[in-house]
């Protein structure tokens, strides 16, 4: 095969302006997010996840979606989406113009329980009818499982178990759903376990992974499962993130490592390593913490020495 036939588009979801930023300490303000959504934008990601609607009660990181969905300008090309945990949130997305929203469901019971205080079986009938409102008013509905290749309350969680739910939740309507090792724990042979069994009841096309990188295992993860025919994955700039229920969870795959790996495997993500740095460069400082990507900090150290 030669390298023209083995070049692959890869879908990048960067989730580093929720995901990332919702577990930071230090809030962010709306104009900040709104100056590294931009910085995202230029540096070519496509599909970013800017917010959440849930009560600033519990995640004041994340108060100001609505502003901030009004005021992101228009981009040809670009997808901006939100998580919305139930019916109000998603009447208060609508309301702010988003065009894509984010359901979730854990992979165990004691992990639903503390992110979303019910059980499984209530939290996939909260993702079953945002995702029905939503289509109804013409939206797109992505899904999340969580703590799919280990619980911090219940230990190693059955493949199968999260194959059931992906194949759920792309019955309830979602176009894709993202496999969350929230955790950080699993590796090449545990994340090709769950994708074999996952891909008995999904086409690969439906699946993301999402890869937090508590003990160093994202890229390799992310290889293994590039290997089994994935071609989308979510990551955050800078590696932000973390887990207020996963206590030691460190934060997302950043998307500087990610990019780096898919431009040395001579893939296609459209995204540009240079200004993903700018990017990372912004929101640094803001936030008082280091720039968590082992490329940032390569990036970092070469232009200091330079």
């Amino acid at each position: 095969m030669n390298s023209a036939k083995a070049k692959m588009s890869v879908k990048i979801v960067e989730v580093g302006p929720r995901d990332g930023l919702q577990n930071e300490p230090t809030p962010v303000s709306v104009e900040d997010r709104l100056a590294l959504i931009e910085r995202l934008v230029a540096a070519g990601l496509r599909h970013i996840e800017v917010g959440a609607f849930v009560s600033p009660t519990w995640v004041p990181q994340m108060a100001g979606s609505d502003e901030l969905l009004r005021r992101l300008p228009h981009h040809e090309g670009v997808h901006y989406s939100a998580l919305v945990p139930n019916l109000r949130g998603l009447e208060a997305a609508l309301a702010a113009g988003c065009r894509e929203v984010a359901v979730f469901v854990a992979a165990t019971e004691s992990f639903s329980q503390r992110n979303q205080n019910c059980g499984i079986e209530d939290s996939l009938a909260r993702a079953r009818a945002v995702a029905t409102e939503a289509q109804r008013s013409g939206l797109a509905v992505r899904g999340y499982v969580s703590c799919v290749l280990g619980c911090p309350f219940e230990g190693p969680v059955a493949p199968g178990r999260t194959a059931e739910l992906t194949a759920r939740l792309l019955a309830a309507g979602c176009h894709e759903v993202s496999l969350g090792d929230t955790l950080g724990a699993g590796t090449p042979a545990s994340t090709a376990g769950l994708l074999r069994a996952c891909l008995q009841r999904a086409p690969a096309e439906c699946l993301a992974g999402h890869f937090h990188d508590t003990y160093g295992m994202a890229i390799a993860n992310i290889a293994a499962a590039l290997a089994l025919g994935l071609r989308c994955f979510d990551s955050a700039i800078a590696g932000l993130g973390g887990c207020p229920y996963a206590p030691g969870a460190t934060g997302n795959v950043a998307t500087e490592d990610l990019v780096y790996l898919l431009d040395g495997m001579g893939h296609d993500s459209g995204v540009s390593l240079p200004r993903l740095a700018a990017a990372a460069e912004h929101i640094g400082p803001r936030l008082g913490r280091p720039n968590a990507s082992r490329v940032g900090q390569a990036l970092a150290r070469r232009v200091a020495c330079a």
